[in-house]
């Protein structure tokens, strides 16, 4: 835009916002506080820089927008930055969440504040970094990186359990992340580049695909996280601070399904067409299963916890539906959980901040004290219901709409989750806001804070706004998967009328 690299400046402002907190020198209150403010300002202005992008965006082409180009270390890892329909809303996304994180830090956190800062802003640029790059390499580099800082906001700022949380998120994540290395180094030595745009062109041998498909799927698996690989995020978000799980479910989670969608529908079609069945019935799981475990928890943030697997399960069927509603469902289903997920956990955290427990038994009748709360408390929990004017209906609508296009009884099967929803949801709003105010330590407890509210308005807005009007995210998306859609299905037609067939196991020894 102008001539000016935004997607850059958006990208790595963080991380110098990161250097200005590590070279802040005053006694150790000032300090914090400097940190605070720094760390705000610098996340709110990375955000404003990021609505360049939207309003700078031509949503008439599928071509990548923005584009940068250059080498780092003597050309050994290209420098390769561009969105296109998909990936811009990530970044807006990520941009959106972390003030509000910063927000929620703000008296939460009380030790090594200027550490804890310098994390998420590092994080950020890690984040923004994923979405944007167009090099494999750097891709993967971003990907990897962000462990690091999330280790540490939940290994040193977590829970009583937050050494055993964080390893046990830090070893899922990378032991996924391995094989993608191998399937890298594979697609680089059969193409001869790791530029994205010049894969997402190049035909992969169907045999190849398959191998490719399965080193990228373990990675993204896991980081979705899909049934059964998902049991290191319950314990992940229990230890985590409030901040942690807002971008842990916010952001990190959606790495996963932003990677199906640039790399595994479009570069490897016939290993994803082939593999649709098991990834439904792994989703299909993941929202039954995880919907009942959702049901007998007794920990606020553990419930709400499970209750993003169940979402992502929607996401990843309506992805591997790969029909038109299906990935738009999925894109938008991925979007509002962000926000939707993330302000239910600032919640948590806002009650846990006056009682310190997360213990729904804790609780009732908080509706007597606290009238603001238990309203946005309502708006987010109806969200995650998928209640028709909240934009949770909109995506889980669409991805259901998409899929049943393909299987009716995935569809069907699915929809039991919405109703299953409805009730792990409502359980755990009717118990810790409805009923009578007996407990004597809830009788002086107050509603939110001017900060708070902050906090939670905005995210009220964009529930209700896209709920309301889903349009704006809808326009964005809808060529680039267009074009997803329409090459996918070619490539798999080709390929059956080729003879492949859809389960062709011939290459690899195996027979039909």
């Amino acid at each position: 835009m102008f001539g000016i690299p935004v997607l850059s400046i958006i990208t790595f402002l963080p991380l110098v916002g990161a250097l200005v907190i590590l070279m802040i020198r005053a006694d150790e209150e000032v300090e914090a506080r400097n940190a605070k403010w720094t760390a705000f300002w610098v996340t709110a202005i990375t955000f404003i820089g990021s609505l360049s992008i939207w309003f700078g965006f031509d949503k008439t082409t599928v071509e990548f927008q923005f584009v940068e180009q250059g080498e780092w270390l003597g050309g050994a890892i290209n420098y390769h930055m561009g969105v296109d329909g998909i990936s811009m809303l990530f970044v807006i996304l990520t941009t959106f969440l972390m003030p509000f994180c910063i927000l929620a830090s703000w008296e939460a956190i009380q030790t090594r504040v200027k550490e804890y800062m310098i994390a998420f802003l590092i994080l950020e640029t890690l984040m923004i970094g994923v979405f944007c790059s167009l090099d494999l390499v750097l891709f993967y580099l971003f990907f990897e990186a962000g462990l690091i800082p999330m280790f540490l906001i939940i290994g040193v700022w977590g829970g009583a359990r937050r050494v055993y949380a964080s390893f046990k998120f830090f070893l899922y994540t990378l032991a996924g992340s391995v094989l993608m290395l191998l399937a890298i180094m594979a697609m680089y030595w059969q193409v001869g580049t790791t530029d994205i745009p010049t894969l997402l062109a190049y035909d992969f041998p169907a045999g190849m695909q398959t191998w490719l498909w399965l080193a990228f799927f373990a990675s993204f698996a896991v980081k979705m996280p899909m049934w059964p690989v998902h049991t290191w995020l319950p314990d992940a978000h229990v230890e985590a601070p409030t901040a942690g799980s807002v971008i842990l479910a916010g952001i990190l989670l959606k790495m996963g399904g932003y990677g199906f969608l640039r790399f595994s529908l479009p570069m490897f079609p016939i290993a994803s067409d082939l593999f649709a069945p098991m990834v439904f019935g792994l989703s299909v799981i993941a929202i039954i299963y995880t919907s009942l475990v959702a049901l007998v928890q007794e920990d606020m943030k553990k419930l709400i916890a499970y209750s993003s697997v169940a979402h992502m399960g929607f996401v990843t069927m309506g992805i591997f539906a790969a029909t038109t509603q299906g990935v738009q469902g999925g894109i938008f289903q991925m979007l509002s959980h962000g926000w939707v997920s993330g302000a239910l956990f600032l919640c948590v955290g806002v009650v846990y901040d006056r009682m310190h427990t997360r213990e729904i038994a804790a609780y009732g009748g908080l509706v007597s004290r606290m009238p603001i709360y238990a309203f946005a408390f309502m708006v987010f929990t109806m969200a995650n219901v998928g209640l028709p004017g909240t934009s949770g209906f909109v995506g889980e609508f669409l991805t259901i709409v998409g899929v049943f296009q393909v299987n009716s009884w995935v569809a069907l099967l699915a929809a039991t989750g919405v109703i299953l929803s409805a009730c792990y949801a409502l359980y755990l709003y009717r118990r810790v806001v409805f009923g009578e105010l007996e407990k004597d330590t809830l009788k002086n407890i107050k509603d939110v804070s001017p900060r708070e509210l902050a906090t939670l308005a905005p995210l009220i807005v964009a529930t209700i706004f896209f709920g309301v009007y889903p349009l704006p995210i809808l326009d964005v998306t809808a060529v680039s998967v267009d074009n997803l859609v329409a090459n996918y299905q070619a490539a798999v037609e080709a390929h059956e009328v080729a003879g492949g067939g859809t389960f062709d196991f011939a290459w690899a020894g195996f027979g039909r």
